[in-house]
């Protein structure tokens, strides 16, 4: 089984101690690439992803400012941006979007933000990777007023009718480890519902870690545990679902 982690944060501090150990146990469990979301800990350093890539051959990249560190974001910012859009690892970007839970900077600014960072990313013809929680209706109207291209709904948690909306703007959507939570039917009858060549799998790792893992750290070999839920949930094989998910990626980010 051949697969992809499309969003990972393995600049994490939680990996600080066994980096090279978690990524050799993904490469043990057939996760061919993995795509390190750079956007650390927010400007002035946006190249977390970047350097990761640059130390693993089976490794890709993003650049962005997370809504998170919004505030953080200036001029400078989106020029550096623009810069890193074109190093040969980078091959989407985000992750970027709102973030209503925790507004950790200002709605206004994270919407702001967002929307320069779209036009960034259209400019370069980077697909981009959406955050969004509790700010869906917000996100998909800034989506459909400034769309940027083809890009990844990252650690879908709605439920059908999100899932539409995610297709008709022409999205991808990626689905973690909350999948396999006892209480995601939701989660669940929206995986039934995306088409077969619009889903992706990831881990948010160090996040979200899925069943029998849960409360764990998460990691990148864990992505095998969502394909296997995502299989039996569409009723396919978890080959047939490993190598679809791969072959989504690949036309995603690897033009």
């Amino acid at each position: 089984m051949k697969l992809v982690d499309s969003h990972c944060h393995l600049d994490n501090r939680k990996f600080a101690e066994d980096a090279d150990a978690v990524i050799a146990r993904a490469l043990d469990a057939g996760v061919e690439r993995m795509l390190a979301i750079g956007t650390g800990d927010g400007p002035p350093d946006i190249d977390a992803g970047i350097r990761l890539a640059e130390r693993y051959p089976f490794m890709l990249a993003t650049v962005g400012v997370h809504p998170h560190d919004a505030s953080k974001a200036d001029e400078e910012t989106y020029e550096a941006l623009r810069v890193r859009c074109g190093h040969e690892k980078v091959v989407a970007f985000g992750e970027i979007g709102l973030d209503y839970h925790y507004d950790f900077a200002p709605r206004e600014t994270q919407r702001t933000v967002f929307i320069r960072q779209l036009q960034i990313a259209r400019e370069a013809g980077l697909p981009v990777v959406i955050h969004t929680r509790e700010a869906w209706a917000d996100t998909v109207a800034i989506l459909q007023d400034h769309p940027p291209g083809p890009g990844i709904f990252h650690c879908f948690t709605g439920g059908p009718a999100e899932a539409d909306d995610a297709v008709a703007l022409g999205f991808h959507v990626s689905f973690g480890g909350v999948l396999t939570f006892p209480k995601a039917d939701a989660l669940r009858e929206a995986a039934r519902h995306v088409p077969e060549d619009r889903i992706l799998v990831e881990t948010d790792a160090p996040y979200l870690a899925p069943v029998p893992h849960r409360g764990k750290r998460n990691e990148p070999a864990f992505v095998i545990e969502t394909v296997t839920c995502l299989a039996a949930v569409r009723e396919e094989s978890p080959d047939r679902m490993a190598a679809m998910t791969t072959a989504n990626f690949d036309r995603l980010c690897l033009r």
